[in-house]
């Protein structure tokens, strides 16, 4: 009896000590309670959407790479923390922005489509429903994609590794090991197959996912992995929907008043919470695009201390209208710099981003352009040999470009070589797409066959020496963060760091 007694009084105690722990917090919002109607769902979305931002990316393909120079307002800005002097590892700014924002967004997206399960969905707002399922598996399998683009050694190799695989909402006592790139592409591809039979067709809203939002990340991926058959076909078929812009049009689209050539823009609105300057010169970034190269506004007077990179400037023509974008007429413009010498008299103010609503600095981030789709289709040319010729060609395709961007017929380039078509699709990409998020991502799938690597004028890595980095540097694949190292002893760090 004595025994029994002590038995009971164990399970007795251990059933209390499980009542004391396991408490439903009054008031608690798990998810049946946060998720009852399409309604609640669409608000789920929407918080979803506030996740993603792309101002880290853009802040660190430009002082990382070659796209910008120190300011003449600069306090230490990208030299504080390394990144200028090609500094990389897994305390660094950028490898710990990029890694928890994509993975915010990977569990606010898992949350929602997991959420949709519980719904009875009324037969009139089945539509609705299926939109918001369809644009949240697709933002989710961005966020998979993008954290692949910097974890991978080798986007075109199956077995290398990538990020983890973050389709569901993990425990908080999972320590995850990373999956490899084939196991992150069969998740992204799922997700997006998903996505195309949910969401409707002739979509225009620029600021919100649509299936040529799919599309486009489809077409991207496609090229990474060197898949350019897939990608020319969805290249094309996206280019009879979006033209590239003209050039009172390319002008309005950094003003945020004209969409012609945008496929998908993540928006910023006065108010909303990217209002606001961000982390400045630092990996983090955040708030105003603009922001991530000066302090008051995008003009000589408006302090900037990230200027243009001077071998970014020598490739621009005054007469295209990416001259007038990019470089503030209030710029100082030496023409004997390489002689002078002297940063003083050379001061190139970054425009990519005025702003808009009133906001200097402000504006909406572009994810998907038609550019970019001309230049996929430009790669895929010169991947089957395809580099010369008046149609059909990395030639042609290019030349489409700079008419465009020229407003005249320009010349039809020639090319001796695949490696030289490379190398221009590389240049006029460059120039195309500065201060957007890819230099960085370029040269790490492109460098090799096109021969280029990070390149600075002799004036911008004269306060450092860091001129070069050759594309085969181990700095060209992103390291696991310490915020995820000191957390999870299964995950395996990249080579190098």
């Amino acid at each position: 009896m004595k025994n029994y007694l002590i038995i009971f009084a164990v399970a007795f105690g251990l059933f209390s000590c499980n009542e004391a722990i396991d408490i439903e917090q009054p008031g608690r919002l798990g998810a049946a309670q946060a998720f009852q109607t399409v309604d609640d769902l669409e608000a789920g979305l929407l918080g979803a959407y506030d996740e993603f931002d792309t101002t880290p990316e853009i802040q660190f393909n430009a002082v990382f790479t070659d796209e910008v120079a120190i300011g003449f307002d600069n306090g230490g800005q990208g030299i504080g923390n390394g990144e200028y002097g090609f500094i990389l590892n897994p305390g660094s700014a950028a490898s710990q922005a990029l890694w928890v924002n994509y993975n915010d967004g990977l569990n606010a997206t898992t949350r929602v489509i997991e959420s949709a399960a519980l719904i009875e969905v009324d037969p009139a707002d089945q539509a609705r429903f299926n939109q918001i399922v369809g644009e949240t598996l697709a933002l989710r399998a961005f966020a998979h994609f993008q954290l692949l683009s910097y974890l991978s050694t080798d986007y075109t190799d199956d077995s290398a590794l990538a990020t983890i695989l973050v389709n569901f909402i993990p425990t908080i006592d999972q320590a995850l090991p990373r999956n490899t790139n084939a196991e992150i592409y069969a998740s992204i591809n799922d997700d997006l197959t998903r996505a195309l039979s949910l969401l409707p067709s002739g979509s225009t809203d620029a600021t919100r996912v649509s299936s040529d939002f799919v599309l486009a990340l489809q077409a991207r991926m496609a090229a990474y992995r060197g898949q350019y058959a897939q990608a020319d076909a969805l290249a094309a078929d996206l280019l009879t929907r979006y033209p590239i812009a003209s050039r009172a049009e390319y002008e309005a689209m950094y003003l945020d008043t004209d969409n012609t050539e945008v496929i998908f823009k993540l928006e910023r609105a006065f108010g909303d919470n990217y209002d606001g300057q961000g982390t400045t010169g630092s990996g983090f970034a955040g708030g105003w695009a603009g922001a991530n190269f000066a302090f008051v506004n995008a003009t000589l007077a408006g302090s900037p201390y990230f200027e243009m990179g001077r071998a970014v400037f020598n490739e621009l023509d005054p007469a295209d209208i990416r001259y007038d974008v990019n470089v503030a007429p209030t710029s100082v413009i030496d023409p004997d710099y390489t002689t002078n010498q002297d940063p003083a008299l050379d001061i190139l103010v970054i425009q990519k981003y005025p702003g808009s609503e009133g906001r200097d600095l402000m504006n909406d981030l572009k994810v998907f352009r038609a550019a970019e789709m001309l230049f996929i289709r430009a790669e895929a040319a010169a991947d089957a040999g395809n580099i010369n010729g008046a149609a059909n060609s990395t030639a042609a395709y290019l030349k489409q470009l700079r008419d465009a961007r020229f407003g005249t017929d320009q010349p039809l380039p020639t090319f001796g070589s695949q490696q030289e078509a490379f190398g221009a699709i590389l240049d006029e990409r460059r120039i195309e797409l500065v201060y957007e998020g890819h230099r960085w991502k370029d040269l790490k799938r492109l460098g090799a066959r096109a021969n280029r690597g990070v390149e600075r004028d002799a004036i911008d890595c004269a306060i450092n020496g860091a001129c070069s980095l050759p594309v085969t540097d181990f700095r060209f694949t992103m390291p696991i963060p310490l915020v995820e190292l000191n957390a999870n002893n299964n995950i395996q760090q990249n080579p190098g760091y």
